[in-house]
């Protein structure tokens, strides 16, 4: 139970890395700045680095459009293969935090429901969807 015996160090990769609030699409290669502060990590004693949301979203890391790709603003999955690399090499162990509950509206499938609305095959993916009133989206549901 190696998780009971170590030292967690969380990051949070929007801020850590200085990432836009909203996410415009742009790549930047800024996951790459974990890997200077390895030393420092070291330092602390960190056997575990804990990765809060780094999946592509809409906006603050918790909103996910795709679960199977690092966000853009953040880097590709070449970056982030080479900070995990740097960071086993020096002994530091990775968790990546997956909010699987919910997702953002940029997600497949809650595009799917706004486009398809009540025949969508995923609507009832998501909790009490009321299509009869407006949201501050202004999408015809809420």
């Amino acid at each position: 139970m190696w998780a009971k015996e170590s030292v967690f160090y969380q990051i949070y990769p929007m801020g850590f890395c200085g990432a836009p609030f909203a996410n415009d699409g742009v790549q930047e290669h800024r996951i790459l700045k974990v890997i200077d502060w390895i030393p420092h990590l070291e330092k602390l004693g960190v056997d575990a680095v804990y990765f809060s949301p780094l999946f592509e979203s809409d906006t603050h890391g918790y909103d996910t459009r795709d679960y199977r790709k690092i966000d853009t603003r953040l880097g590709d999955e070449a970056d982030f293969r080479k900070v995990v690399n740097e960071l086993h090499f020096h002994g530091i162990r990775v968790v990546l935090d997956g909010v699987f509950n919910h997702v953002g509206r940029g997600f497949w499938a809650f595009q799917d429901v706004l486009q398809n609305r009540e025949n969508s095959p995923y609507r009832d993916w998501f909790y009490s969807i009321d299509f009869g009133v407006n949201s501050n989206y202004n999408d015809g549901l809420w």
